[in-house]
């Protein structure tokens, strides 16, 4: 494609092509498995719509399409999968499976947005707590719905709860 904008569904299954003709077995496997996930939360929303009643196919093809926000959660999902699998590999002494799901991880983080560092999140979250009102630990999720959707696959969810756990404990 010609165009500076591509979407990122498609940027995926160009590199699944390209990867494909270079033999590239784990980022062919990596991203055939992401290809999979994508159809199969497409499929659940075309599912979705019939049950709510749309029949006319060419709406149900248009609106079962994913968002390029919808991509980045389903690989934001498959990261986290990563990651803790990564942790449990580690912990039950099997580095070699560690490192290959750190290879796995590492050509899916090719495709999210650059993560933010902790000095950044704990300002936004210091900011989210102000305008959420909270006032302890027990009102987490408050802060946690307030400053979610600003950061929006930029953080780290294990990291910003330790940082708002700290925050209200202050």
């Amino acid at each position: 494609m010609t165009e500076y904008f591509m979407a990122l569904k498609e940027k995926i299954n160009q590199d699944f092509k390209e990867a494909f003709k270079a033999k590239e077995e784990l980022k062919v496997s990596v991203l055939r498995m992401l290809s999979s996930s994508l159809k199969n939360k497409e499929m659940d929303k075309r599912a979705k719509l019939v049950k709510a009643g749309t029949q006319d196919e060419a709406v149900l093809a248009k609106e079962s399409q994913l968002s390029d926000e919808e991509v980045l959660t389903a690989i934001g999902t498959e990261a986290k999968r990563r990651k803790d699998s990564i942790e449990q590999f580690k912990t039950g002494g099997r580095p070699e499976l560690a490192a290959q799901e750190e290879k796995e991880l590492a050509i899916l983080a090719a495709y999210l947005p650059e993560q933010m560092g902790e000095d950044e999140i704990r300002k936004l979250v210091v900011e989210s707590i102000k305008e959420s009102g909270a006032a302890g630990a027990a009102e987490i999720g408050k802060v946690m719905k307030v400053f979610m959707p600003k950061v929006k696959g930029k953080a780290d969810g294990n990291l910003v709860n330790k940082i708002v756990k700290e925050e209200l404990g202050k």
